[in-house]
């Protein structure tokens, strides 16, 4: 057996409704418990370097 031979040609509207879905999403943001500052979830906030309500990273204020 060889490599993938298409027996038909698909169209531009097939292969563009195709890519139709490759687009970027908005990031899901959320506050942090601590400071209130908007964060990715699961994350150490960048703001305060609290994750959980404990203090994880010290930040320069």
């Amino acid at each position: 057996m060889g490599a993938i031979c298409p027996k038909n040609k698909h169209s531009k509207a097939r292969r563009d409704s195709r890519r139709a879905n490759w687009k970027m999403s908005v990031p899901n943001l959320v506050k942090c418990s601590s400071c209130g500052a908007l964060m990715i979830p699961h994350r150490v906030c960048k703001a305060c370097g609290s994750y959980n309500k404990k203090k994880i990273i010290t930040t320069a204020e």
